[in-house]
């Protein structure tokens, strides 16, 4: 799941994301909000969660409605969404967005290149790592 506010950055993440794995399924919320009504309507009110959850979660910081630091507290804090990966993927290199990022339960806390190239090659490594490589605890 891509959650991020800048129809520009989505349209790269999604294009670098696709290369990577042409057969992921990526939704995309463009505020916290909606991200977290997406996750959370899949859990349900069983033990388990009535639709399969993502496996990686791709998060901006500065979001409308709900901003990212709180959209990583909610998953944290539900047994359902804790362990999904999540990847802060912000334009600050603030040091109290990077720690609370950290602190909050990230696995992971990227930098936005500003240079499309940059953007595009960043991208596409953290795509291959996180969509190929790794293996979460529900794999």
């Amino acid at each position: 799941m891509l959650v991020e506010d800048s129809a520009q950055d989505e349209a790269l993440t999604l294009r670098q994301l696709q290369a990577v794995s042409d057969d992921t399924d990526i939704a995309v919320a463009g505020d916290g909000e909606k991200a977290l009504a997406f996750i959370l309507d899949r859990i349900g009110d069983g033990e388990e969660p009535v639709q399969k959850l993502p496996d990686l979660v791709i998060l901006d910081l500065k979001l409308p409605k709900i901003d990212g630091h709180d959209v990583l507290r909610e998953l944290r804090a539900n047994r359902h969404t804790r362990n999904i990966p999540v990847v802060v993927f912000s334009s600050s290199d603030e040091e109290r967005d990077i720690a609370r990022s950290y602190e909050l339960g990230a696995n992971s806390y990227v930098q936005k290149p500003v240079n499309f190239e940059d953007f595009k090659r960043t991208m596409a490594t953290l795509g291959k790592y996180w969509v190929s490589m790794n293996l979460s605890p529900r794999s």
